[in-house]
């Protein structure tokens, strides 16, 4: 089963850019939909986005439409979240999520996956 170890989080300027990415520390994320989720100081876990296994179809929540991008390299065995024009309401902390190809993965419903990594914190202040 993968570890899943999330980094690239960190403090950046409002309209600032960050790159997030989930790498396997064992085991392989190749053969798993990878969701992307979000959890802010007091408030539930959201769903951000997510990229199946082959990569051929992603998903986005209306708060990350338009402003990030979910990719993979195989590879290098890891996914990526692209956040561009950053809001102050993007501080949360970020999670890497892994889940069986399905209707509910693709759907970012979290009960549908099953491995998690640690989460970094991103903060997007002045």
């Amino acid at each position: 089963q993968p570890q899943l170890v999330e980094s690239g989080g960190g403090l950046v300027e409002p309209g600032g850019s960050l790159r997030l990415s989930c790498a396997a520390s064992g085991g392989s994320l190749n053969w798993y939909t990878i969701g992307w989720f979000r959890q802010a100081p007091g408030k539930e876990r959201e769903a951000i986005s997510c990229i199946t296994s082959g990569g051929g179809s992603t998903n986005y929540a209306d708060s990350a439409r338009g402003r990030f991008t979910i990719s993979r390299d195989r590879a290098k065995n890891t996914v990526y979240l692209q956040m561009n024009n950053l809001k102050s309401e993007d501080t949360a902390v970020y999670y890497c999520a892994a889940g069986f190809d399905g209707p509910g993965t693709i759907a970012i419903k979290e009960a549908d996956f099953g491995y998690w990594g640690q989460g970094t914190q991103v903060t997007v202040s002045s």
